[in-house]
């Protein structure tokens, strides 16, 4: 006898539970399966960041903004840690200074809360950040640092118990056929399936992954020993190689030079993507990172360079009590190379949405609602 689920959803990492909770929500039977014991890709391996301030003006930005007012909800009523303490670009060269003060001065116009901060300012906001050589830096409130290693193990016993979502870990869907599918030796039928699989472009639908021009994205993280108890990271660091990286800053018309000087003076970290970002875990451990390598096939093996090229500029630019490195590993994440995610229909009844480019955390819910609302549920 066949089961069956108004929604079902295939991938338990953030973007499959965001889509869970926008369906569930709104009185839907939802069904998540996901082919893990528990979920182990890029969702709980990232710095666990809601990073508005990186998404481009307008629709991308209001929706990590709406996806951000989710998280809040969520996290409070789930009784989930995290830090609403924004972020600081720290810079130290005039270039650097330059983006971020022009960023400070149109972000406002075009709807982020930012705002340019002198050195006194920065470590006034900041313990963390390095004194020597730093000129000021870029003032976002609007960041928030969840722990995706307790956040993500979490949210399915939250949905469970708050909206009746069923998530069946170590039950991979092996076909679909609409209204039915197969997952885990048994056939169910849905009004919907949706599909959140991540970099897993092989198992489904192959054929429409292929022609969507997807790619993939490794990149390597640290994680430093426990720091003392009661010492904050405070805002999420980041610097000057930040700035050319997330899209929101091409506004600039400083950007050009920076990004010129950089790929001139420091092309190693132009070759692996490395930019400096800094989180805190609820373990008080710190969180650094990270760079890119772009592919469709992955090399499993880290490159110690690469970890102390991400070492070394990142101890530019904080200063923590603790900086032994106690773990270390990679992610991987889809990737498209125009568009900030992708929402295919390869049938009737079936939509696939991947490749929010890294940006999981800051938008999964906003692209879940997203969903949902275009499906007319």
């Amino acid at each position: 006898m066949e089961k069956r689920a108004d929604i079902a959803i295939v991938g338990a990492g953030i973007l499959g539970l965001a889509h869970a909770h926008a369906a569930a929500r709104r009185g839907h039977r939802v069904v998540v399966f996901e082919r893990g014991l528990q979920a182990t890709g890029a969702s709980i391996r990232n710095f666990g960041l809601i990073w508005p301030i990186g998404q481009t003006h307008g629709e991308m930005h209001q929706l990590a903004l709406c996806s951000r007012a989710q998280w809040l909800e969520i996290l409070r009523d789930a009784d989930l840690p995290y830090w609403p303490e924004g972020s600081l670009h720290v810079v130290y060269r005039p270039d650097e200074a330059a983006v971020a003060q022009e960023f400070a001065e149109i972000g406002p116009g075009l709807g982020y809360d930012v705002a340019w901060l002198n050195q006194h300012q920065v470590l006034e906001r900041s313990s963390a950040v390095q004194r020597s050589g730093l000129i000021g830096g870029l003032w976002s409130p609007a960041e928030i640092t969840v722990d995706p290693r307790v956040a993500l193990p979490t949210l399915p016993k939250y949905l469970g118990e708050r909206f009746g979502v069923e998530v069946r870990f170590g039950c991979p869907v092996q076909t679909v056929n609409p209204p039915f599918f197969e997952a885990g030796g048994e056939r169910w039928a849905a009004d919907h399936v949706i599909i959140c699989s991540g970099d897993d472009f092989e198992s489904l639908y192959p054929q429409t992954y292929a022609a969507a021009g997807l790619t993939r994205v490794k990149l390597q993280m640290l994680r430093t020993s426990p720091q003392p108890r009661g010492w904050r990271l405070g805002p999420a660091l980041a610097a000057g190689l930040t700035l050319r990286f997330y899209p929101s800053f091409t506004v600039c018309t400083t950007l050009p030079a920076l990004k010129e000087r950089i790929a001139r003076d420091a092309p190693e970290y132009e070759q692996w993507g490395i930019h400096g970002l800094v989180s805190q875990t609820a373990q008080e451990e710190l969180t650094l990172g990270d760079s890119h390598e772009y592919g469709l096939a992955i090399d499993v093996f880290n490159k110690e360079e690469v970890d102390q090229l991400i070492i070394r500029y990142i101890s530019g630019f904080l200063r923590a009590p603790v900086m032994t490195i106690n773990q270390r590993w990679f992610g991987v994440y889809a990737k498209h190379p125009e568009k900030p995610y992708l929402s295919l229909e390869p049938e009737p009844g079936v939509r696939i949405v991947t490749s929010p480019g890294g940006a999981g955390m800051t938008l999964s819910f906003g692209v879940a609602g997203e969903t949902i609302r275009s499906l007319s549920l």
